[in-house]
């Protein structure tokens, strides 16, 4: 559909939502007279209007900005309207914050960048017949995919930004290490970030932008090893802890994590808080007592958070763990994938949030708090267990969370330790097994919300598992897009060679 078409197409939805002679005072009188699923359709509309209005603006800002380089000088566009650069001319017109001005300039710059990058195929000796054409120059950049999505609204502008962002652009060529020539490490790496571009366009159809974000720097640590590595090394040089008393007599701290610290101290919080967050419910009566204890406290969730760190500094002190987290003390598991031959992947990811770790920190935390070793297929399904059990076991569990990496639900990113392993097979009625395979992990919310209001999830053999709107409509729940990668461990891409002529 033409971009105006879609428009006035919107723009007559709110029209025979809202009426034809519109007083922007009576908006909000006039909305409350919608039944539920006109007031649905009417967000869904103006949200669609305004993401046309994004593509538009966003095509502008890349002209703009390029029109008020640095090249330019004063003689360039923003500095003429008195401006120092283009994010302050935008942020005036728009009346954004600065960070989201900026975000609008990132995204003009690469659909311009896109939409003007040569077309011509470098240059290269012709392949013999049968061989890949893969020393021959991309025709155009690895976000050329990701910026038409933008611009025909499959993608938003903040799932757009989200992407490019976490994946960033690929590395260069670096000619002090032996291997492939430049050109054909260039071409290999334009071929992986527009593969993974791909596949994230695919997810942003049931993930958020912050879900994007990590998954999109997850699969570029994949890709990329060594910059991972130097990125975790660099946040540990960086890593700092300061106190200081205002000049009113405040006493604040600031933390300036890396990457393993603020893995255990989210981890920790997430433990000691999880009643309060939405956690498991399937616990022993001593801890379902503390539960409901912390439940009922009067303090903020800030408060309590104030508290725990100072108990635990406490009681580091006291090496007296229990006092604080009684019997669920926290810890942090980290993933390693060693293939069938033995191979390690050189990235390691935290089973909570799907953080990297260079794989040296896994091998340190295995030597100190040991290993559970899980097959699983390049699906990451481990193997079954069977019906000797009614609920899931504490190793299949950890399977579990290694396979699904949090609540499977379309767009949560709650974490496996806050995941409930769900029959997709009711026990009794359906003669369910207690398999890996028949299981699946769901927050607490999603896990009450899919029994009580009559969702269904069911799965073909080893296919995804698919998800039942009580209205008939299936939603497919695939495996999140880092994880794909993980599995893999040497190849996470298909293949994508060019016959020769």
């Amino acid at each position: 559909m033409e971009l105006f078409t879609e428009i006035d197409a919107q723009v007559q939805t709110l029209r025979a939502l809202l009426g034809e002679a519109l007083e922007s005072t009576e908006l909000v009188a006039l909305a409350e007279r919608l039944d539920d699923a006109q007031a649905v359709a009417a967000i869904a509309a103006a949200t669609a209007l305004v993401q046309s209005g994004e593509r538009i603006r966003a095509a502008a800002t890349g002209v703009v900005a390029a029109r008020s380089s640095r090249e330019a000088g004063q003689a360039g566009l923003a500095q003429t309207r008195g401006h120092r650069n283009v994010t302050s001319l935008v942020q005036e017109l728009t009346g954004s914050t600065r960070a989201e001005a900026s975000r609008q300039v990132r995204i003009g710059e690469s659909l311009l960048a896109s939409a003007t990058a040569p077309s011509e195929p470098g240059e290269g000796d012709p392949p013999a017949d049968g061989e890949s054409t893969r020393t021959e120059k991309p025709t155009e950049l690895w976000h050329a995919g990701l910026d038409r999505a933008l611009l025909d609204g499959r993608l938003t502008a903040a799932q757009h930004d989200a992407i490019r962002q976490g994946l960033a652009d690929p590395p260069p060529a670096d000619a002090t290490k032996e291997g492939p020539d430049d050109t054909e490490h260039d071409v290999l790496m334009h071929e992986l970030w527009e593969l993974a571009a791909e596949q994230l366009i695919d997810a942003s159809a049931h993930d958020t932008p912050e879900m994007l974000s990590s998954a999109a720097r997850a699969i570029r640590d994949r890709l990329d090893p060594e910059s991972a590595v130097r990125r975790f090394q660099e946040r540990y040089a960086r890593r700092s802890f300061r106190v200081w008393t205002t000049a009113d007599g405040r006493r604040r701290g600031a933390i300036d994590f890396d990457d393993e610290g603020y893995a255990w101290a989210t981890t920790i919080i997430a433990n000691a808080m999880r009643p309060r967050t939405g956690g498991p419910r399937f616990v022993d009566a001593e801890e379902k007592a503390r539960a409901q204890a912390l439940t009922d406290d009067p303090r903020t969730n800030d408060q309590l958070t104030y508290d725990l760190l100072l108990d635990l500094l406490r009681t580091g002190a006291l090496a007296d763990a229990p006092t604080v987290f009684g019997a669920r003390r926290a810890g942090v598991r980290i993933v390693r994938v060693v293939n069938a031959d033995g191979i390690a992947d050189p990235i390691a990811h935290t089973e909570d949030h799907l953080h990297t770790f260079p794989v040296a920190v896994a091998e340190q935390q295995s030597c100190d708090a040991g290993s559970v070793p899980v097959t699983v297929d390049t699906c990451g399904n481990p193997l079954d267990v069977g019906r000797e059990h009614r609920l899931f076991t504490a190793k299949q569990r950890v399977a579990l969370a290694v396979r699904d990496g949090g609540c499977r639900w379309p767009g949560c990113d709650r974490p496996p330790s806050f995941g409930e392993a769900h029959h997709i097979d009711e026990w009794s009625r359906d003669d369910g097994r207690t398999d890996i395979d028949r299981g699946i992990l769901l927050c607490r919310f999603h896990h009450m919300q899919l029994h009580h209001g009559g969702w269904r999830i069911s799965r073909r053999g080893k296919d995804d598992f698919a998800l039942h709107h009580p209205r008939g409509q299936t939603i497919a729940l695939p495996p999140r897009p880092a994880l794909r990668y993980a599995w893999a461990v040497s190849e996470p891409w298909r293949k994508r060679f060019r016959p020769a002529a």
